[in-house]
């Protein structure tokens, strides 16, 4: 049977876990040498490679000096927390690559705790060597402290560690002994990643991690063979530990990873990584086990998603102009789709039947959703984030998050005072070559809307990142948008002539041609408060000739917000408008006078 390893490639966001596996690829020989091949090659979705960040976790496997090594990699980001906690499940260890400058940052603090708590050994390489800031003995000292204050075992405080650059494509043992190679890196994996120690002689038990779907081959499993083999043409059945059905499968297509593809296999034994293919009834964390021994393996642990959002049908005057699917029903389907693969996700029906309520991780968790939908072709609307709301111990619980941020000295003060207004609790500060690193326990509701402001607060250099820490009983008001917005009052082609005149109101979301309706908000007002604007508004001819010569208009340029910028955005009386081809931001009730009645009778 041939040796086998495991392992997980784990980091904080753009500390060069997929590039590194792209040098891994190439030292390993995995690619003919005339192959073509794009970098960041795990990074296959469409967002991935427009926002630099790996969003979904992805297997691969190297055959090196004549060991099998099944990789995954995994997202960076806290928001994608729930690909990380699922696919640890497959390895036997996890390697920490951590940016020789930066340090430990939220997310490796959130990996290494899922690490520590799946009692898997972490191996740690200092990646990005080549910076010229890079400081890899302070930061090697950081990673001992965080193992220390994770409760790390004496065996995993003795954690081997390499120094390298991913993108370079080597590594060396000592920061000081020059490598024009990544042998270093894979001796340790061979030397130090525990091989299985799985039967695989027992009855059958494969445990799925992860979803996909194929319009050829149907539900696609990902998972690990915990025991015995798993063969093609086997009949297992589907066991989980929470449902006492058991209903029976067939194993009609099956695969390994060798390199970026998917190789077909007539088994996959106790300890490998196999992908099942054809069995509609399989969900993540469903055991496939022999018939005769139906034992479920314990469910995969989920944290708990943070934040809700409704998504409901778009009723807009311009419902139905540019997208394919805009049913309730339609929606839902794709919806129950997403949660399906994304066991972080969690969809709730509402009152209404054209509404539903969809759990997740974060802004970006759910904005990645959202993104997907609109360029499949769905029309709907989305309200305000709302962070959701627990019961510890017969309290009403929120979530807190640990927030860092890296920014220049000067707006440091300004970064704290901000953070201090939302309920954020200073709880570190150091300097970090030219930026200051500063740590805050804050309310997860006090960072909606926060990364926009700091970069405005820091002239655009302030870095935010942040992971759930834990639950708090509500931290008190947050103060949310001082401004308020600019709300047409009429519906047709909006005039440059109309926003020149209405240019001291405030900045402006649309630009001349753009169709606007009645309630839709085409900018943010100066002042507090709603404002009724009419930029449909066209200049009036005559054949009167005036003594003065018309003047040119010379318009601002409309601030155009992203799609999580519109969602941070919002307030409780407002929508945003999500079509293939446009966002667009608009009050609940459109007609100005329902909204003056409502505004009554709720104050």
């Amino acid at each position: 049977m041939q040796p086998l390893r495991n392992i997980a490639i784990v980091a904080h966001v753009d500390h060069g876990k997929t590039t590194l596996v792209d040098s891994m690829f190439q030292f390993a020989g995995t690619f003919r040498e005339n192959q073509a091949v794009q970098e960041r090659a795990l990074d296959s979705d469409a967002q991935e490679r427009e926002r630099g960040i790996t969003i979904l976790a992805k297997n691969t496997a190297i055959e090196f000096r004549g060991t099998r090594i099944n990789i995954v990699d995994t997202p960076g980001h806290a928001d994608f927390g729930g690909q990380v906690e699922r696919t640890l499940n497959m390895a036997d260890a996890v390697l920490l690559l951590v940016d020789a400058y930066e340090g430990p940052m939220p997310q490796t603090r959130f990996v290494l705790k899922k690490a520590f708590e799946a009692g898997l050994p972490a191996l740690v390489m200092i990646n990005k060597i080549d910076r010229p800031d890079a400081r890899p003995a302070a930061v090697l000292d950081e990673v001992f402290d965080l193992f220390v204050e994770l409760g790390a075992g004496d065996a995993q405080l003795d954690f081997p560690v390499v120094y390298g650059s991913g993108r370079d494509g080597y590594a060396m043992s000592d920061p000081d002994t020059p490598s024009d190679d990544l042998l270093p890196l894979f001796d340790l994996i061979l030397d130090e990643v525990p091989a299985p120690d799985l039967d695989p002689t027992g009855p059958l038990q494969f445990q799925t991690a992860t979803i996909e779907y194929d319009d050829f081959l149907g539900r696609i499993g990902i998972g690990r063979v915990m025991r015995g083999v798993l063969s093609q043409g086997d009949r297992p059945v589907v066991c989980h530990v929470d449902r006492e059905s058991t209903p029976p499968a067939l194993v009609k297509n099956l695969f390994r990873y060798e390199g970026l593809r998917r190789v077909v296999v007539s088994d996959v034994s106790a300890g490998d990584i196999a992908v099942v293919a054809g069995i509609d009834e399989l969900s993540i964390g469903d055991t496939l086990c022999d018939a005769s021994h139906p034992e479920a393996l314990a469910a995969i642990a989920i944290d708990e998603p943070t934040l809700s959002m409704v998504f409901q049908v778009n009723d807009s005057p311009f419902s139905g102009r540019e997208g394919r699917f805009v049913t309730s029903r339609q929606i839902l389907a794709r919806l129950e789709r997403a949660a399906l693969g994304d066991v972080a996700l969690e969809v709730v029906p509402t009152a209404s039947s054209e509404a539903y309520e969809v759990k997740g991780r974060g802004v970006m968790h759910l904005g990645v959703l959202v993104e997907n939908m609109r360029r499949e072709g769905y029309e709907f609307a989305v309200g305000k984030p709302h962070v959701v709301i627990k019961e510890v111990d017969g309290r009403a619980c929120e979530p807190y998050e640990r927030a860092t941020v890296e920014v220049p000295g000067e707006s440091a003060g300004r970064i704290i005072e901000y953070l201090g207004r939302r309920r954020g609790e200073m709880l570190h500060m150091e300097p970090v070559g030219d930026l200051q690193k500063v740590e805050f326990a804050i309310p997860a509701r006090g960072l909606i809307g926060a990364r926009t402001a700091l970069l405005t607060l820091s002239a655009g250099e302030a870095i935010l990142s942040h992971v759930f820490e834990e639950w708090r009983t509500d931290g008190g008001r947050i103060p949310r948008r001082t401004n308020g917005v600019l709300v047409s009052s009429n519906t047709g082609p909006v005039f440059a002539y109309a926003i020149d005149g209405l240019a001291d109101r405030g900045v402006f979301f649309v630009k001349p041609g753009q169709e606007v309706y009645e309630g839709m908000i085409v900018g943010e007002n100066n002042k507090t408060g709603d404002l009724p604007v009419n930029a449909c508004r066209q200049k009036k001819h005559s054949n009167v000739r005036q003594a003065t010569k018309d003047q040119s208009i010379r318009l601002t340029t409309p601030r155009e917000l992203s799609l999580e910028e519109c969602l941070e955005y919002l307030e409780d009386d407002e929508l945003l408008e999500v079509t293939p081809r446009s966002l667009r931001l608009r009050k609940r009730v459109l007609d100005a006078d329902r909204r003056r009645k409502l505004a009554k009778t709720s104050g």
